[in-house]
């Protein structure tokens, strides 16, 4: 299936209901499960990954099939492996050549005796049921934070806790901080201090808990509010007080003449029109954003070079690759100078005649460019439900606020 996409006719006004965030959705759910208690979660993600934490969750198969989901092999391997409940874990074609060694060989170090059903470092996995000890570990921070949140999720059941040294690069740290700040909510005691975090052991506490919309997902109505003059958007459900890493999307946008005015339940999105010349940033906390930025930049015409976007090569799909491949089919050469830098002074070369966005598997890659319609009418975006993984409804929503999105 594929879709093509006219813009409207006029600035976009009005507001969307953004979907919550599948980060804490998929966080919280760890934590009720690992409390074993039933208290309730408000606003849960309605994203393909949520969904198929809830159903893990829920059926306790001996065969836990997760898909595409990233987030639900990391925490559920951990999850497996602290309950000492033995099973396989697996996923799509993409997943199985995902790394995990890391993450088991940190649970191995705690006595979980997780084995690899096919290649080494690789799922599948098969935990064992072996009972896990608290202890002191060390672990690579330069390859997922997923790897550590599956870690400091299961700390507070460990006899003696956990602490972990972090060596290299941190990535995405912001997700680590909201990893712990939801422990802390939920009655833990833990410290993240330079690179050693500490976890005393200790008991979930039953709190009710409302998940925030998701600041990734409203990225792309920042881009849209940027490239149409005159566009003023409310997205609801967003706050100044945040857990999300993304949520600097607000400042980089304000670079690139978007005003951000928080309000009673959201913020206020307005085209302010002034914008830099040149857009340099780190986006090591902040790597799922990189896709939005890089084809806004790219559209509005701002020379960039952007840096620590190391480990999108090994996301949903190389996404460093399917950016270059298919901003160059739009008349954008991108360049990766040094591994995660990407760069373009500007360039422009002719345009395909017939735009097809290749997707790859990667929600994120539909959702990144398909604002490009504003520039190029008609675009089309093949595999349009990748959106499914975390935003099901941008389609639906891109529609309500003028867009034609012809099947």
């Amino acid at each position: 299936m594929e879709y093509g996409i006219f813009p409207p006719s006029a600035p976009i006004k009005g507001k969307v209901r953004l979907p919550s965030s599948k980060s804490i959705s998929n966080r919280v759910l760890m934590i009720r499960a690992l409390s074993r208690n039933t208290f309730p979660i408000g606003n849960l993600s309605d994203s393909d990954d949520t969904r198929i934490m809830i159903r893990v969750l829920q059926e306790n198969p001996e065969t836990v099939h997760v898909g595409h989901a990233g987030t639900a092999m990391r925490f559920l391997t951990a999850y497996y492996a602290a309950m000492g409940v033995p099973c396989v874990i697996t996923g799509s074609d993409r997943m199985l050549n995902r790394p995990i060694g890391s993450l088991v060989q940190a649970l191995n170090d705690l006595g979980a005796g997780i084995s690899y059903v096919n290649k080494p470092g690789f799922p599948p996995v098969r935990t064992s049921g072996n009972p896990l000890q608290g202890g002191i570990l060390r672990i690579g921070a330069n390859v997922s934070s997923q790897f550590i949140s599956a870690l400091l999720l299961i700390a507070p059941a460990l006899q003696g806790g956990l602490t972990l040294h972090l060596e290299g690069d941190i990535v995405s740290a912001s997700y680590i901080r909201m990893t712990l700040a939801l422990m802390r909510v939920f009655g833990i005691n833990a410290s993240f201090e330079k690179a050693c975090i500490r976890i005393i052991p200790g008991t979930y506490h039953q709190v009710p808990y409302t998940v925030e919309s998701d600041w990734s997902a409203a990225s792309y109505w920042y881009t849209l509010v940027a490239l149409l003059p005159g566009s003023e958007l409310f997205l609801e459900g967003l706050s100044e007080e945040r857990l999300q890493g993304d949520a600097r999307v607000a400042d980089f946008f304000a670079r690139l003449g978007v005003k951000s005015h928080y309000e009673a339940g959201g913020v206020q999105l307005s085209h302010q029109g002034t914008r830099c010349r040149f857009f340099e940033e780190n986006f090591l906390e902040c790597p799922d954003i990189v896709q939005t930025l890089v084809v806004a930049l790219c559209l509005l015409n701002i020379p960039f070079r952007i840096s620590g976007a190391e480990t999108l090569r090994i996301k949903e799909t190389d996404r460093i690759a399917a950016l270059q491949t298919e901003l160059l089919a739009m008349g954008y050469p991108v360049t990766e100078t040094a591994p995660g830098i990407l760069e373009w002074n500007g360039e422009r070369k002719k345009a395909a005649e017939h735009l097809r966005i290749a997707t790859y598997q990667d929600h994120r890659m539909a959702m990144a460019f398909a604002p490009a319609s504003v520039y190029f009418p008609g675009l089309t975006i093949c595999d349009p439900g990748v959106v499914s993984k975390s935003y099901p409804g941008y389609w639906k929503d891109l529609s309500q606020s003028g867009f034609e999105v012809r099947l």
